[in-house]
């Protein structure tokens, strides 16, 4: 699986990681570009090492366990916090005119973009469609202290204790303190930073009924039980509603459909902008993948650089032959 993952991967700059979340055993961490390992145990030449220190692509950066904006997967986690406060529900419809929006004028210039002008939007539909403007507006129908509240449930700041440097994921900088903040976050951008490992911890209840899943490298390690973070009946909705994103010919992960396997699955690109509002940046594309009748893997998938490549449809791409060995 490792072997496989790395074959995807070649020439991108991204990360795989899989876990079980039966038993949270990470069935691949891999990490491209990458070095020869052996090089490193029977003697790297001074030349060797220059190379891979000054190549831009950065191969000895782990980047399964590197922080990013994890972008639109991270909308599964609003979603489910709106279920549980009872401010979603999967047949409310918002009325959402355009593909801009903005709470007022406080706002100033800066609004919410999305990419398709639905009026009507449900929560399966923005999840389908993945709509930045309503998980926006959910997020502060929620309120900024309940949010992040309920958002460092899922592991947030937490020590995952793996036997290499890993820093927490984080909310933000230092809380949440305005409405565009808030409504950033919702949707997988603002200051939220997580490593792919911790998006696979943290997507785990999705896999589960709703139980937080903790990852572990070695296989006899002792790890925290998992815990029950959301009802699972919010999991479970969730989760139905990823499987309308590959099943629905409108949702974004469409092209991850293969015969005669139940895949639920979200993408997500994130911008790397200069600064808020600025119009250009570069993307990462992001790609979760689970199975949705049984507890066999949670898939994160990460491609650098994306934008006008695919976006996350590149990540599918690459992942979708990865997907299919579980279903073999």
């Amino acid at each position: 699986l490792q072997k496989k993952a790395y074959e995807q991967l070649k020439g991108e700059k991204g990360a795989v990681t899989i876990m079980n979340p039966s038993s949270g055993d990470l069935l691949a961490l891999v990490s491209a570009p990458s070095y020869d390992v052996n090089l490193m145990t029977n003697g790297i030449t001074p030349k060797q090492y220059q190379a891979y220190s000054e190549n831009p692509d950065l191969p000895f950066q782990a980047r399964y366990a590197s922080r990013y904006a994890p972008g639109s997967t991270f909308k599964t986690i609003t979603a489910a916090i709106g279920l549980e406060t009872g401010v979603t529900k999967p047949n409310k419809v918002r009325t959402i005119h355009g593909l801009k929006w903005q709470k007022d004028q406080s706002w100033g210039n800066y609004r919410i973009t999305r990419v398709h002008d639905k009026e009507n939007v449900n929560m399966v539909d923005a999840l389908v469609y993945s709509d930045n403007i309503y998980f926006g507006q959910e997020a502060l129908e929620i309120g900024k202290d309940t949010y992040e509240k309920k958002v460092k449930a899922f592991g947030f700041g937490e020590d995952l204790h793996m036997p290499f440097t890993m820093k927490p994921a984080q909310v933000s900088n230092d809380g949440i303190q305005s409405d565009i903040l808030l409504a950033d976050s919702a949707y997988g951008q603002g200051e939220l930073l997580m490593s792919p490992i911790e998006q696979v911890h943290a997507y785990s209840p999705f896999a589960t009924g709703g139980k937080l899943v903790y990852p572990r490298v070695v296989q006899d390690e002792k790890t925290a039980s998992p815990k029950q973070i959301i009802k699972e009946g919010s999991a479970n909705t969730v989760k139905d509603a990823l499987t309308q994103v590959v099943t629905s010919p409108n949702g974004t992960a469409h092209s991850l459909q293969i015969e005669g396997a139940d895949i639920a699955a979200k993408t997500g690109t994130a911008e790397l902008k200069s600064k808020q509002g600025a119009t250009d940046g570069s993307e990462n594309g992001f790609l979760l993948a689970f199975n949705p009748k049984k507890e066999d893997y949670v898939l994160v998938g990460m491609i650098e650089d994306v934008k006008n490549r695919g976006g996350s449809g590149l990540v599918i791409q690459k992942m979708k032959p990865v997907i299919a060995t579980f279903y073999q």
